[in-house]
């Protein structure tokens, strides 16, 4: 395929690309800009097949440093700015980076250690520009662009290898699903180093829409540009979808351009997703991760009402099938598609292993799908607790939960028990003014749960241990402080 950037340039060079703190900048403007950055980045000896790691949030400068590292055929190496020095020193030996790109607006002193070359991003700005520099003509399907990390919720990150035919064909999917249109213009929330973020990136060059790149979560800001500007879509974890929900005021509504919150980054409970209806906020809901880049599964408009807690269905590239349910229809998802990842950096046989003998992907997941094919996501098989014999799945329990006025979030895990191998102990945070305690918690869930499932002690933290995309890290669950209930 043609340049993604310099195709876009060429085709719809004075419509706005980029829309940062209020300024905007067309797709002619966004590809200048680019260009000279790379240009400065080759004459930095960064060529073609390099990796270039970047650490960056959702600024203006990282947005640029991204497409440019894109733009000279060097593969992007993204790292998680929450990460500590050890996690990130493995992340760049791993990946072999040339060099780390860092935002001028970011704490990095967990880099300052690290053995390996380091330019922040203004630095790069006052070097010499290359004459001989020129952007690649095409980009190949097959070529790797990205390395993505896993957040680590299951051990040892894994590096993805993600190529140009991967993202191609995750928005390809994603633009028959929410036929996407001239008018759309997408909020961008997530952080640009998870796949999320650069996901909208990329759609942006490919469907020819203007981003609203958003550097912090701020919600009153977020919310202003909901209801004051033409902001078509955002993309939100539940975290904070329910933020901005909470800060709404008595008869706010979004602009008339509004179509939809994109949601992903994990489950969230029915009620929110009531409060959304109520409120004529249309959610769709997807599925996806790093391996697929992005998203496989999502649900469509006319569907949203009638499916809440639904994931959606297969998006139209992708193949998916449940594999070894149990009686109630809940087993391993599987996917097949032309978005699957390439592999894993320097862990091929990790990869391998979660491959069928018929090429679909083991996302580690279980679900289950109702009669048509809407997928309903019961939790990770890693996270299920087995108590007695009897199969407890998190996500049903924390929905039950998640209707209790001033209960803010709820994390299920299983603890070993003598007597019944695991039982299950909930994590939660509550607001600043709720009154909850631990016996009326549990007489709440025995009045609405199977007994075996009701959390045997509740157990209050200060906060959620999350990943970058909003994804509780239950494994980290047991070494946060808490108080019993």
């Amino acid at each position: 395929m043609e340049n993604w950037l310099t195709k876009r340039a060429a085709l719809s060079p004075n419509k706005v690309a980029l829309i940062y703190q209020y300024t905007d900048f067309t797709f002619a403007e966004l590809n200048d800009t680019v260009q000279l950055y790379a240009s400065k980045l080759f004459n930095d000896d960064i060529k073609a097949g390099d990796r270039v790691a970047i650490f960056t949030g959702n600024s203006f400068n990282g947005y640029i440093a991204t497409l440019a590292v894109q733009q000279i055929g060097a593969e992007i190496v993204f790292l998680n700015t929450r990460l500590s020095e050890d996690e990130l020193s493995f992340q760049i030996t791993d990946s072999g980076a040339k060099l780390v790109l860092i935002d001028d607006n970011l704490d990095s002193s967990q880099l300052k250690n690290i053995d390996v070359a380091k330019t922040r991003m203004s630095e790069l700005l006052s070097m010499d520009r290359s004459d001989s520099y020129q952007p690649v003509a095409e980009f190949d399907n097959d070529a790797v662009t990205t390395i993505m990390y896993t957040s680590g919720t299951s051990g040892r990150p894994k590096g993805v290898l993600q190529t140009f035919g991967n993202h191609f064909y995750s928005a390809f999917g994603m633009s028959l699903n929410l036929r996407i249109n001239d008018e759309d213009s997408w909020v961008m929330t997530v952080p640009m180093y998870h796949i999320s973020g650069f996901s909208i990136m990329m759609r942006s060059l490919l469907y020819g829409i203007p981003v609203y790149l958003i550097d912090k979560f701020d919600v009153d800001y977020i919310n202003k540009i909901l209801i004051n500007e033409r902001a078509s879509i955002i993309s939100l974890v539940p975290t904070m979808l329910k933020r901005c929900l909470n800060d709404l005021k008595p008869g706010q509504n979004f602009n008339s351009n509004f179509r939809c919150v994109f949601l992903g980054g994990g489950p969230i409970d029915n009620w929110t997703l009531l409060r959304c209806q109520m409120l004529e906020i249309p959610v769709i809901q997807s599925y996806g991760m790093t391996e697929t880049c992005s998203n496989v599964v999502a649900l469509n408009f006319e569907d949203a009402q009638r499916k809440v807690g639904s994931s959606g269905q297969a998006l139209f590239p992708v193949q998916l099938r449940i594999a070894e349910s149990d009686a109630d229809g809940i087993g391993d998802i599987e996917i097949k598609a032309p978005n699957v990842a390439k592999g894993y950096l320097n862990q091929p046989e990790l990869f391998a292993a979660k491959m069928t003998s018929d090429g679909f992907y083991k996302t580690g997941d279980l679900g289950h799908l109702d009669e048509e094919n809407f997928l309903y996501i019961n939790g990770r098989k890693d996270d299920m607790i087995i108590s007695g014999g009897e199969n407890i799945y998190p996500e049903e329990v924390e929905n039950v939960y998640a209707k209790i006025d001033g209960l803010e979030s709820i994390a299920l895990v299983g603890v070993p028990n003598d007597d019944w191998g695991q039982v299950p102990v909930a994590y939660i945070t509550v607001d600043s003014d709720a009154f909850l305690n631990g016996p009326d918690l549990i007489e709440y869930g025995r009045n609405r749960l199977a007994h075996y499932k009701v959390p045997r002690e509740f157990r209050l933290i200060e906060a959620m241990p999350l990943t970058a995309s909003g994804k509780i890290l239950r494994r980290k669950l047991d070494e946060v402080e808490f108080e019993v209930m």
